[in-house]
């Protein structure tokens, strides 16, 4: 529109229009003459202003968004550092959970043994002596650990302390190739030296070749002078396989030990024996098979004929003949 008279005009009669009518719609209150107007108004225009409402939203969402991203990436994090600090609760009350039933499991072995136990955690695997299996663990001579001194668990045989430093302590393993303790069968007392072979069962060479074993017999520690390096009694594992003798005057067997050796966490070195051979009594009891259920015999239907005679046979005055001709 140009900017003319006749505009400016226009324009002022229209502003006081616009005066003139608010002016009357305040006046009115509720009874506003302009309220049926503004009704048919609001039913007309209400529909455009929903669409146009349901376009500009989104960008004001976005805005709104990007507005208080920062606030929420807070939020977001907070909320991942608590998660986090959960999963590291729950993780360590099954930890805690597991060394507690360790621990009862070292203390009954060591009960039974009559062994005295300093109790140690493994920290690393491995060691600067070059043995291929071996731990550390977090005592040492400040403790009471001394070189060559028996290392158990709950499951039996670890291994032997070989080196030790003020708060900790090299133990070779007992699967270790280069590790060899006396052994004694169980009942029979049969004697030998098992070897460790890694990953493999460990080698047991009979002293008497001709001695009676069978895949299952358990072993223990023969013992030592004096306790050490090894204490007497201590479980080894079982025979799970029995060599060919072959004429030789010992007898080999394999034996799997009771001790996961991958898998260790709380250990036991004895710095204290028994003072007398436990022999068999940390052993625990072997587990009793399931008894055989007896069949129940179905019940037959009887071939005895009503008089009491059996079949093939006749009963006479003289006497009882059967069918084959004999008499009785």
């Amino acid at each position: 529109m140009r900017d003319t008279r006749e505009s400016r005009l226009l324009l002022v009669l229209l502003v006081v229009i616009a005066f003139a009518l608010i002016t009357v719609d305040i006046r009115g209150g509720e009874n506003s003459p302009l309220d049926r107007p503004r009704r048919a108004a609001q039913s007309v225009f209400g529909p455009v202003e929903n669409s146009v409402s349901g376009v500009v939203d989104p960008v004001g969402n976005a805005v709104d968004a990007v507005r208080d991203s920062g606030g929420r990436s807070s939020t977001i994090k907070r909320l991942e550092r608590e998660n986090e600090a959960l999963k590291q609760q729950l993780g360590s009350k099954d930890i805690t959970r597991n060394r507690a039933q360790e621990l009862d499991k070292l203390l009954k072995t060591a009960g039974a043994g009559q062994y005295a136990v300093k109790a140690a955690q493994v920290i690393a695997i491995g060691a600067a002596q070059g043995f291929s299996w071996t731990v550390t663990i977090d005592a040492g001579s400040s403790d009471g650990i001394a070189r060559d001194q028996t290392v158990i668990n709950g499951d039996g045989l670890v291994g032997r302390v070989t080196t030790v430093g003020p708060s900790t302590s090299t133990v070779l393993l007992a699967n270790d190739p280069d590790f060899t303790v006396g052994t004694r069968l169980e009942k029979s007392m049969e004697l030998g030296f098992a070897t460790g072979q890694g990953n493999q069962p460990m080698r047991v060479q009979l002293l008497n070749g001709k001695a009676q074993v069978h895949n299952g017999d358990r072993l223990v520690t023969f013992g030592s002078q004096a306790g050490k390096p090894f204490v007497p009694g201590v479980p080894v594992g079982k025979i799970v396989g029995v060599d060919p003798s072959g004429g030789n005057l010992t007898k080999t067997v394999q034996v799997q030990p009771f001790v996961g050796f991958t898998r260790l966490d709380l250990v036991g070195v004895v710095v204290q024996g028994p003072r007398t051979d436990p022999r068999d009594s940390v052993l625990p009891p072997k587990p009793t098979p399931p008894a055989k259920a007896k069949a129940t015999p179905k019940n037959k239907p009887s071939s005895t004929p009503t008089g009491g005679a059996t079949p093939g046979t006749t009963t006479g005055a003289t006497g009882t003949s059967t069918s084959n001709g004999k008499r009785g």
